[in-house]
């Protein structure tokens, strides 16, 4: 949690866990708006990490800490995909989530983006790590699934101007960048920022791995779980739509991955 002063230098941190509201209520004194961006893809529940916990319940918190402390303006991280009759867990969440900050009462904004990308991401950095130990990349059924990742430097720019900008009260955007990639060509783009050629696409047969990744999802070394399988295959595109509110156009995808995967 940061706490921001009259110069983008004077920055408070404050430490406190969303899961514990009297971890954290009491930073939220002095602040004109609360942004939350707490999330997780992946459930780890033995060591309490739950979709339930860190979205649901994390974001009722945050919701009550800001009415506690008088804060009138509150924007939400939520993710494209996000739906009433989602059939992942992680959008079930995420649309609990946002139905809880539509009741809140605050003048809300909520952010849907598609996958993130940037220097940390953990989505494109993982693609880039498998191909540096072998030019082989498992697809799962035909790859022709498509994705619209957008830059986390263009989702921040969304969160900064929806504080200026009225109009963004009561609305929900979806967030993506103008490159639209099938699964396949996304592989290649990871590829040929990082110098290398295109990899080989050995196909799994989808059926096959529903069958599988039940079985080992619960190894956290494996890479992938249903509800990642289930995100992956309905796609995650949007319209664009978001830039007739914000007024610019998104970073292009080949250029910015190369950025951090050239190097």
């Amino acid at each position: 949690m940061h706490r921001r002063g009259k110069t983008a230098e004077a920055v408070e941190q404050i430490e406190g866990d969303v899961t514990s509201l009297d971890s954290f209520e009491a930073g939220l004194g002095g602040c004109q708006a609360v942004i939350n961006l707490v999330g997780i893809i992946r459930e780890f529940p033995a060591r309490g990490v739950t979709f339930e916990r860190l979205h649901v319940q994390a974001t009722a918190n945050m919701l009550a800490a800001a009415k506690k402390a008088g804060v009138r303006r509150y924007l939400q991280m939520s993710a494209l995909g996000s739906r009433p009759d989602a059939v992942s867990a992680y959008h079930k969440t995420k649309f609990r989530a946002e139905e809880l900050v539509r009741a809140s009462g605050l003048e809300w904004s909520v952010m849907r983006p598609s996958v993130i990308y940037g220097p940390k991401d953990a989505f494109i950095n993982m693609l880039a790590g498998q191909l540096r130990m072998a030019p082989v990349m498992p697809i799962i059924g035909d790859g022709r699934y498509r994705l619209q990742p957008i830059h986390a430097d263009d989702v921040a720019r969304c969160f900064a101007l929806a504080l200026e900008r009225p109009e963004t009260i009561g609305q929900c955007y979806e967030l993506c960048g103008n490159d639209r990639l099938s699964y396949l060509e996304l592989l290649d783009a990871v590829a040929s920022a990082m110098g290398k050629s295109p990899p080989l696409k050995p196909h799994a047969p989808l059926g096959l791995m529903k069958l599988v990744i039940p079985l080992m999802q619960r190894i956290p070394r494996f890479p992938i779980t249903m509800d990642q399988l289930q995100m992956l295959i309905e796609e995650n595109i949007c319209d664009g739509r978001w830039k007739l509110t914000f007024g610019f156009e998104p970073r292009d995808l080949r250029a910015g991955i190369r950025e951090y995967l050239g190097r």
